[in-house]
């Protein structure tokens, strides 16, 4: 059953009021433009992030038109950073195509991540709020650091937990966060309301990560290929937990090929079996599933419709058994 179709389903008018606005937030009259927008928003993502300020704002009882800003405010600034990723990460594939770098070189592609920037400013704007403004322009801020802190601890080899769950803070946890609490101050809802949708948020992103990350160590149909995160240096909660609870010979041996990169396919299979071997994914998955719970709690505490709880908590379960 693919959860996150039930809840499109629910949100279905509104889904396609949020693509009138996504179009008309990107509409250009120069040609370059018009291309480049016209590629990159020709195959639909998930559009994850503007479902959830959707149902947020529905929840607390409300759906205006500063919410469709809001929504169209994260989706263009989540899409500018996947497209500044990939410039960085040099990836040639983005949700099952070419990536726009690939397509249309590097200064291209950090030219037209500027713009959706750019323009996600504007849209967060017309929300009248300048709270969400502030949320926006701290998160712009969040990403930037989170990305930064990533590239470190990939250079530096830092394998340390805390320092992971840094970087998922500031970068996929903080993207869901402000979502969420975008579509709970549109919604009308109360600050008490707002800071349990704040939290919310947080523990969703965490989650959302930790499974992309463990994607990397079984699948090579997600739009990336497995051990894609271990060639670009990253190193991810499985691997992190197995180089700090397996014995000392075969953790000297892994940490030997991270710190030469010497990312042959070999050494790659090696280490993704390596961190099955020593529980790394099942570890990844039981903190997971403790976040899972204690995003289940919050939602239960709500005072919502019964509709309204079962369509969240059934988020819940999509994250967990997500296969892409």
């Amino acid at each position: 059953m693919d959860q996150s179709q039930i809840i499109k389903d629910f949100l279905r008018e509104e889904l396609l009021l949020f693509d009138e606005y996504l179009r008309e937030a990107v509409r250009s009259n120069n040609p370059r433009v018009s291309e480049m927008i016209d590629y990159i928003f020709n195959t639909e993502g998930k559009r994850l992030r503007p479902t959830l300020v959707l149902l947020t704002a529905k929840a607390c009882g409300r759906i205006i038109p500063e919410t469709y800003h809001g929504a169209v405010t994260v989706e263009l600034l989540h899409t500018a950073t996947l497209i500044h990723d990939d410039v960085i990460d040099k990836s040639d594939m983005r949700r099952g195509k070419q990536s726009v770098n690939a397509v249309y070189d590097n200064t291209k592609a950090v030219l037209i991540g500027d713009y959706l920037l750019s323009t996600a400013l504007m849209e967060s704007v017309k929300t009248n709020d300048l709270t969400i403004v502030g949320i926006m322009s701290e998160l712009g801020q969040s990403l930037s650091e989170g990305e930064l802190n990533q590239y470190s601890l990939a250079s530096e080899v830092i394998v340390d937990e805390d320092a992971y769950f840094e970087v998922i803070n500031k970068k996929t946890a903080s993207l869901m966060r402000a979502s969420i609490v975008i579509g709970a101050i549109t919604g009308g809802a109360e600050k008490e309301t707002i800071d349990k949708f704040s939290r919310l948020g947080k523990l969703l992103g965490i989650c959302f990560q930790i499974r992309d990350d463990i994607f990397d160590y079984f699948r090579d149909d997600v739009g990336k290929p497995t051990g894609n995160d271990i060639r670009e240096g990253k190193i991810t909660l499985p691997l992190i937990y197995a180089l700090q609870n397996s014995p000392d010979g075969v953790r000297g041996e892994m940490k030997q090929i991270i710190e030469s990169r010497d990312y042959s396919e070999e050494n790659i299979s090696r280490l993704l079996t390596f961190a099955r071997d020593y529980h790394g994914v099942e570890y990844a998955y039981n903190k997971m599933n403790q976040f899972l719970s204690e995003a289940e709690a919050i939602i239960t505490d709500f005072a919502f419709d019964g509709g309204i709880k079962s369509l969240m908590q059934l988020f819940l379960t999509y994250l967990k058994e997500r296969a892409y």
